[in-house]
């Protein structure tokens, strides 16, 4: 039975045609307008999307916040809600977001909603540490949102109150080690592109080596992932990583850069 919302769904993708129909699939019914905005897709990805209805639109790759940003843009409905390729509604998650559409009482006091977001990794539900709760704001009135941020880790900011909504928005971002490995690099790179002459964000040996510590501290035992067993401890493990490998990076391509120009 189809569920009549004045819904937008606002999705980007590039070669997600798996993750792609597990997302779709989980609105279940939902009888919305979904807008995905492609690039340089060499899958399936437009295939499985028009399966599902929607309007597929091919735009060229400037960055997570700029193609978000342009996918808002061209949602038509009174409320929008944004989804990654590789996010997927939970029963609960979308029964809260129907009866919030359908209660004018609660959504006319608010210019969005938030819910958390929990992952799933390496063959568990991660409930704790620095994953979980990991709160998003993801449904928002028309108009009264924009993407924000530092890429790649994008932010939708509201103008205006938000509800908090019951269930979790299931999350498949890391398939295996490698996966995670990968991302995290890749991250880096994006880390060193934004910051690389953004010279008020400081550097120095000493916070290559705390920093690190503490994400592993915060996380692993303040933010108990020692009870998501060996998958909290890679999480809380990669995630002081991924913090040394960002800024010893940085810190390297600042002195390699003063050496030269000295030696000009």
């Amino acid at each position: 039975m189809k569920i009549e919302l004045p819904l937008s769904v606002s999705i980007i993708a590039k070669n997600e045609e798996e993750n792609l129909a597990r997302c779709l699939a989980s609105l279940g019914g939902l009888s919305c307008e979904i807008i995905l905005v492609y690039n340089d897709c060499t899958d399936g990805t437009i295939e499985v999307a028009e399966s599902f209805g929607a309007k597929c639109i091919e735009h060229a790759w400037l960055g997570y916040i700029e193609q978000k940003n342009f996918a808002l843009s061209r949602c038509t409905h009174e409320w929008i809600l944004c989804l990654d390729a590789d996010e997927a509604l939970s029963h609960e998650l979308r029964a809260s977001i129907i009866n919030f559409l359908t209660s004018e009482i609660q959504n006319s006091n608010s210019c969005g909603a938030s819910f958390n977001r929990c992952s799933y990794f390496l063959g568990r539900w991660i409930k704790h540490g620095d994953w979980y709760p990991d709160r998003k704001v993801r449904l928002s009135k028309k108009g009264k949102a924009t993407w924000g941020g530092t890429n790649p880790h994008d932010k939708l900011n509201l103008d205006g109150p938000s509800t908090f909504l019951h269930g979790d928005l299931q999350h498949y971002s890391y398939r295996s080690l490698r996966c995670l490995t990968e991302k995290t690099l890749h991250y880096s790179d994006i880390f060193l592109e934004v910051n690389s002459t953004n010279l008020s964000f400081k550097t120095s040996i000493v916070s290559i080596l705390l920093r690190p510590l503490w994400r592993f501290f915060r996380g692993y035992f303040l933010r108990l992932g020692i009870f998501d067993g060996y998958a909290g401890f890679v999480i809380a493990f990669s995630t002081a990583y991924e913090s040394m490998l960002k800024h010893g990076r940085l810190w390297e391509l600042r002195r390699f850069n003063n050496k030269k120009s000295r030696l000009k």
